[in-house]
């Protein structure tokens, strides 16, 4: 059963392997770090926050595996029809008002019955990402017009972002940053780029000024909170500091071989060591060498990811492979960044190593979609199929949606 199970994985085999020594050695950090949870916070037991993240990494992986069988050209469709569902869980998350441990929690939604949170900005981004593919995809042999890739392409990306954003500045930053990389890859002209960049900036500026002066308008944002980790970044003392020097010393203490596993001192003072800061405690059980380790395997999904790209038979595939592929490799290096004092804490967990349903779902979900272009190198029998052998209902609904 085991071997006609692998037989049936298709794609880069190197991106299986990466990731799955991601997800096995998440194992380890995750465990340590949970003490922290159950001993100091008194929350639960380390087992039961191992088997929770056990099953998280399981059905993370049947996302992989069900979505990389999904020919990659069906998401093109999938990313309109989805843009209405995201825009109104986005609207449904800003206004539900989530409190989790008597703080702000307006970036999640509970899901029913199941009673486990959803951050729905992460959905949105990757959602985002493959609907920006699709518009380039289909305008490449196009002269773009201003006008039209405004109403089209920046209008919604501007609308889906404006929603993230008082609650995710983060996740709004990283996602606009990619947008404009992957419009530029896509051969959007510069001169549009410039202005879009301008005007995001100048929007970012008035919405600030807005919030700052109108506080009681705007209850369920954070903007006091990431603006006061930029600010504190540069100088004072706060929370987001003590976490930023803390993690810098569990990585500092953990010298070239690292502590060994389990051994972190670190992980008993930093309140989110099995999510933001799992670096830093990776850092201090395994040493520079450990820490190291874990970037070149972040580097060599980069590197597949490109390679996937280059050797894509679609424009489509192209960018769609490096739309909802490079994101994850920018995650983890800002988590890194911000571990190592580079960056100011942002909350952005580790993709595959962190906890947290969320992240991993929808990292799993982009990785699935980057093997389904991978696998879809066409052979010379499949080139030679009759059209009407194609046509299904998903078929259908792809030419409906264009």
């Amino acid at each position: 059963m085991l071997s006609r199970f692998f037989e049936n994985i298709k794609g880069d085999k190197t991106i299986w392997a990466i990731i799955a020594v991601l997800a096995i050695f998440s194992f380890l950090p995750v465990y340590s770090a949970s003490t922290n949870l159950v001993y100091v916070a008194g929350k639960g037991s380390t087992l039961g926050y191992l088997l929770k993240h056990a099953i998280l990494l399981l059905l993370g992986f049947v996302i992989v595996y069900t979505t990389h069988k999904i020919p990659y050209r069906y998401f093109s469709g999938l990313s309109v029809l989805m843009m209405p569902v995201v825009i109104l869980l986005l609207i449904y998350t800003l206004t539900q008002g989530t409190v989790i441990d008597g703080a702000n929690a307006s970036r999640w939604i509970s899901i029913p019955f199941v009673g486990i949170g959803f951050q729905t900005s992460t959905l949105a981004s990757v959602v985002l990402m493959i609907y920006v593919a699709r518009y380039l995809a289909r305008n490449k042999e196009k002269e773009i017009r201003f006008k039209e890739s405004f109403l089209y392409l920046w209008l919604p990306i501007g609308f889906v972002l404006a929603l993230i954003l008082p609650a995710n500045f983060s996740t709004t930053a990283i996602t606009f940053s990619m947008v404009m990389l992957l419009s530029f890859l896509g051969g959007y002209p510069l001169k549009y780029l410039a202005s879009i960049l301008g005007v995001g900036i100048l929007s970012l500026a008035l919405f600030i000024l807005t919030a700052k002066a109108f506080p009681d308008a705007m209850k369920g944002s954070r903007i006091s909170t990431w603006s006061n980790r930029i600010e504190n970044f540069v100088s004072g003392d706060s929370e987001d500091n003590y976490q930023a020097e803390k993690a810098k010393i569990a990585i500092a203490s953990g010298e070239i071989y690292g502590k060994g596993p389990g051994k972190s001192v670190q992980k008993n003072f930093l309140p989110q060591s099995s999510s933001d800061f799992i670096y830093a405690i990776i850092g201090e059980e395994f040493g520079l060498i450990g820490a190291i380790l874990i970037l070149i395997f972040f580097l060599g999904l980069l590197f597949r990811f490109v390679i996937i790209a280059t050797k894509a038979s679609t424009i489509f595939g192209t960018l769609l492979a490096l739309g909802v592929g490079l994101p994850i490799v920018f995650q983890a290096m800002i988590n890194m960044s911000v571990a190592v004092g580079l960056f100011p804490v942002t909350g952005q967990p580790l993709p595959l190593i962190s906890t947290g349903g969320t992240s991993i779902w929808m990292t799993c979900f982009a990785i699935g979609i980057v093997l389904s272009v991978s696998a879809a190198n066409p052979s010379a029998e499949e080139l030679g199929k009759p059209k009407k052998e194609l046509e299904n209902p998903l078929d259908i609904l792809h030419e409906a949606v264009g």
